[in-house]
């Protein structure tokens, strides 16, 4: 009587478990990117400049009638925060939302001694309409 030994757990199950590892090292990959994007962005959001134009859009009521409120800044900041010491620059491109409308809000700004002054800070609302600027004296 011929018997054939029967076949090895790895002869048995490779066919599922050789996707199934590849899979997961992609889904490894795919969360380390993500996590990396969220750091990036978190950063950003954690700038002075960030923090001071959203919070002059989500006051200003020229920008709070056109967008509607409340007014929130998206996820995906673009741009760039460079800080040496006491100095620095800043170049951002803010989404906001709105509850009517959308827009981004733009950021140009330089620090000297700890203090941030700002040549562009404006809105520019999806759709037809003129930007509007956040820089203009105050009411």
């Amino acid at each position: 009587m011929d018997s054939q030994p029967a076949p090895s757990w790895w002869a048995r199950h490779w066919k599922w478990l050789v996707p199934a590892g590849c899979l997961t090292g992609l889904a490894g990959v795919a969360g380390f990117i993500a996590l990396i994007v969220s750091l990036v962005f978190g950063l950003l959001k954690s700038t002075t400049p960030y923090k001071e134009a959203l919070a002059r859009a989500q006051r200003d009521p020229v920008v709070i009638g056109r967008l509607g409120t409340p007014i929130q800044g998206g996820f995906l900041v673009s741009g760039n925060v460079s800080l040496s010491g006491g100095t620095g620059e800043a170049r951002l491109a803010i989404p906001l939302e709105g509850s009517r409308s959308s827009g981004t809000l733009y950021v140009e700004a330089r620090q000297k001694a700890g203090s941030w002054t700002y040549s562009t800070l404006t809105v520019r609302p999806d759709g037809p309409g003129e930007p509007i600027s956040l820089l203009r004296p105050s009411l």
